[in-house]
């Protein structure tokens, strides 16, 4: 590695990190007039790499920055993270269930957690902003059961197939109400966009545009307005002048080990959340001595994640269970109150109908973890025709400890790797075990042959917090517009901003508060670029 970092021309805005939150950035700047690079560490992806198929599709799975694991939960680093330009939003879901107002005031209605410094209506304008930009189908007046009302959806909702159908009966005889699942796919044609096929390959990446990633909406309107994609560029240090106040650019490692800053007037980091706070902590300087944006002493505490608690089933029929999306077909926010489990606290989002490979993070033979040899061959072949499953994601209240700190060892740029602690508490686990206990009730009022739940560990999905969004600097890192209280030209996007995390996707959220955020630093250029 070249000792002399090779001093770039400077910028409007440089942003570490090419997925959901950075691509809209921008997308926005961009087409503001601004001119933006965008660093990602990984490969430039294209529409024609997504292969569908889970060997390939592992391509654009992690495999950048490695993260010390502790806790008696691990923090989730493979799946749900992503590897290159678009990074995870390459190969997500496409659920879009929003949070509701209930996740905005937790304290001021329950006395726990933290409230948001905004309430869901600062945050609903942009949920359908970026419906109609992005496309989602879905039917938006019957989520209205739960939600205040909005805009209707671009497109009606998606089809639906036996492998979610089955679910319904069971669901209205507990009196859960199910609607539609409102995904980021295209149930028709959109934006010259084709719509999907119901091949059930989400999972490993859209190559024909049907599913809403950064290539086919922001970034792709980023590339177009003017904006420069740099791939294989590490970022490491975000700088600072001399009176600490104001970001200067970042230095970055390219694939070939020479170092480089990129000066720039506004910084934005949109990397994942695990590796925002670790390329903050990396940042300390004189003015900063316990890490960029840091004086409340938050970076890289309060991670959150999301946990769920599956109910498998086998019927007679022949449900086509490699049908339709991965994301599911049906989704009810019925349990969705925070004190909705007796004894246990935190919201929780029920959905059915995802599609199932014989393969995979979500294949069948997952379903079965205690069977091998000719047993779990004999259930194969009856569970590729009878097999189905819905979920119940549950909310994980944030706790202090679970953080993301660094540790000495470095990694090839020389950057301090860092360790990620997570562990759920008695309340998690409560709610683990009522949604378990829920979820037997309704298969059982099916017409299921056979009903079983896997409860080999607690699951920890969608990492999110570290870098959370509050009212000032001395209870957060942010504000709402993800801008760092001490650095104002200096922002954070993604889902570690959140200050609680409900139990819907975040990934939506992380759309809308985005677009907010660099909408508003569009607007108010000239005062936070100086």
């Amino acid at each position: 590695m070249a000792t002399q970092a090779r001093v770039e021309e400077k910028v409007d805005v440089v942003i570490a990190g090419a997925g959901a939150s950075g691509s809209t950035f921008a997308g926005v700047l961009a087409k503001a007039g601004k001119k933006v690079v965008l660093l990602d560490n990984g490969p430039d992806w294209q529409l024609t790499d997504l292969i569908s198929s889970d060997m390939w599709g592992r391509r654009i799975k992690p495999a950048g920055h490695p993260f010390m694991l502790e806790g008696k939960q691990v923090a989730p680093i493979g799946y749900h993270g992503g590897w290159g330009v678009g990074g995870a939003a390459l190969h997500w879901f496409a659920n879009v269930p929003r949070l509701l107002p209930n996740d905005f005031r937790i304290r001021s209605e329950h006395n726990r957690s933290h409230d948001w410094p905004i309430a869901y209506e600062d945050v609903a304008p942009w949920y359908d902003k970026v419906a109609h930009d992005i496309g989602i189908s879905g039917n938006a007046k019957a989520e209205e059961l739960w939600r205040p009302a909005g805009r209707d959806y671009p497109m009606p909702p998606m089809k639906t197939f036996k492998n979610g159908e089955v679910w319904l009966k069971g669901f209205a005889a507990n009196k859960i109400r199910m609607v539609p699942a409102a995904v980021a796919m295209n149930s028709v044609d959109f934006k010259d966009r084709p719509a999907c096929i119901y091949d059930g390959w989400c999972h490993v990446g859209c190559p024909i545009g049907a599913l809403a990633n950064p290539q086919v909406t922001y970034l792709g309107e980023a590339r177009t307005a003017g904006a420069e994609v740099r791939a294989w560029s590490t970022v490491t240090r975000v700088l600072t002048d001399a009176s600490g106040k104001k970001a200067t650019g970042v230095e970055y490692v390219d694939r070939d080990g020479e170092k480089h800053v990129q000066p720039a007037s506004v910084v934005v980091c949109a990397t994942w959340a695990a590796q925002n706070p670790r390329l903050l902590l990396n940042s300390a300087t004189d003015r900063h001595p316990n890490g960029l944006a840091n004086a409340s002493g938050l970076v890289g505490k309060y991670i959150m994640t999301h946990f769920t608690a599956v109910t498998n089933a086998m019927f007679d029929d022949d449900l086509e269970g490699a049908k339709g999306t991965i994301g599911g077909q049906f989704m009810s926010y019925e349990r969705y109150s925070k004190t909705a489990h007796k004894g246990a606290f935190g919201s929780t989002l029920l959905v059915c109908g995802g599609a199932a490979k014989a393969s995979g993070l979500t294949g069948i033979h997952n379903a079965r973890p205690d069977l091998f040899g000719p047993a779990l061959a004999d259930f194969m072949k009856r569970a590729v025709k009878g097999f189905t499953r819905f979920t119940a994601a549950c909310e994980e209240q944030p706790k202090i400890e679970n953080r993301v700190e660094l540790v000495s060892q470095k990694d090839e740029f020389g950057m301090p790797l860092a360790r990620i602690v997570h562990n759920y508490d008695d309340n998690e686990a409560a709610l683990w075990n009522a949604n378990f206990e829920e979820g037997l009730k309704i298969a059982h009022a099916t017409d299921a042959k056979e009903v079983w739940q896997v409860k080999t560990a607690m699951p920890a999905i969608h990492l999110m917090g570290g870098t959370i969004m509050g009212t000032d600097a001395s209870n957060s890192v942010v504000n709402s517009f993800g801008q760092a209280h001490e650095v104002p030209n200096l922002y954070v996007a993604g889902p570690g901003i959140f200050p609680t995390c409900g139990a819907s996707n975040p990934t939506y959220t992380v759309f809308a508060l985005s677009l907010r955020g660099a909408e508003n630093l569009a607007s108010n250029w000239g005062a936070i670029a100086g």
